[in-house]
Formats: C-alpha cells, structure tokens, sequence
C-alpha cells in the first residue's frame, strides 16, 4: 500500500498546478543498452536499478499518469551505426557511448525497452544526441505542440540527462516539479555506500 501510495501522490504533484493534459512525463533513455542484462551500459546501473527496482516502479508511474491523462513523452539517445552524428572531439560520457558501441538506432540496445514501448498518444522525441534532451531534438516542438504548461522528467541518469533536461526546461519556461524522493525513478551509475 505505501508504494501504490506514493505513486499516486507523485501522479497528484506532476498536475497540481496545470491540469494533467497539460502536464508531460518525460522518460529519459528507457532503452535496452541500459535496462537489460544484454545491454551494454547494464553493469554500470544494475546495482542501483535492482535495488531501488526501477523498471517496475517507473512502469506503473507510466500507467498512473496515462490514466490521469498526463502525455507519456519517451526521449531516447540514439546515433548512427558509424557514429556519425557525435562530434569528432568526442570525450567523456559520449566518448564512452561511441567506443562501448552503445545506442546505435540501427541496434536492438538502442531501442525503448518493452515495458515502456510507446503506446498510441506517447510523444517520441527525435535528434537527442546529447546529455539534454533538448539540443537539436525535437522535444520543446512536441511539447509546445501538445500545450504542455509542466514537465517531469524521469531516467538515466539523474546527474547527466535528467537534471540537464529538468534545467532546460525550467529555463524554456516549463513549470518543472520537485519530486521529494526522486531515487527510485531516476538513478546514477552504482553508487557506492
């Protein structure tokens, strides 16, 4: 009870202030080279994800705001297979993407995992190539297209594209709500304790 509690609470503060088709859940890389033992990010966020049993918990938030009509927006990072679109000065984090060969479009990693599959009214953005998901995507489009007044964003990884994601959006003027316990819907790599 205190978990289906909990959901429904944080369903309650993602429209509190607009209306809940006014409000977007945005979900951030839910994708297989993250969420799957075969994927090849999985052993950097496996720990956390089992433990604060993310997939799940992020699945029945997903169907909660669906039913209070709140627009399911998936962002995914994907690149061409010859990586491409990643600047040739590439370092850090999409550095490690391109020589991990991870979040190829082309690839089953690169695909949104099966739990959360985009159902018929989920928005999909296109062109995320970076750790915000706004720069050179079409997200701020979709969302202004569909009257989106208030933007929650969940996923991988909670210090990278999430927190940039929730910046950009405050800063597109986005009323962006604070989750008080956001760990079990967004997570960083293995934390150690």
């Amino acid at each position: 009870a205190g978990a289906g509690a909990a959901r429904a609470a944080a369903v309650r503060r993602l429209s509190m202030s607009a209306a809940p088709q006014e409000t977007a859940l945005v979900l951030i890389e839910f994708q297989n080279d993250f969420c799957k033992p075969e994927g090849g990010l999985f052993g950097a966020v496996e720990g956390e994800m089992t433990r604060l049993n993310t997939i799940p918990n992020t699945v029945k938030l997903v169907e909660d705001a669906r039913k209070a009509g709140v627009k399911i927006v998936h962002a995914p990072i994907t690149f061409a297979d010859d990586y491409s679109d990643i600047p040739q000065n590439a370092f850090g984090i999409l550095k490690g993407v391109q020589d991990g060969g991870v979040f190829k479009a082309s690839a089953w990693g690169g695909q949104i995992i099966d739990e959360l599959a985009p159902q018929a009214g989920d928005l999909v953005v296109e062109g995320k190539k970076g750790l915000d998901a706004y720069p050179g995507s079409n997200l701020k489009a979709l969302l202004e297209a569909n009257g989106i007044k208030k933007v929650a964003v969940c996923g991988f990884l909670t210090n990278c594209c999430v927190e940039s994601t929730m910046r950009t959006s405050y800063e597109n003027g986005f009323e962006v709500p604070h989750h008080p316990n956001p760990r079990p819907l967004t997570l960083t790599p293995n934390e150690r304790r």
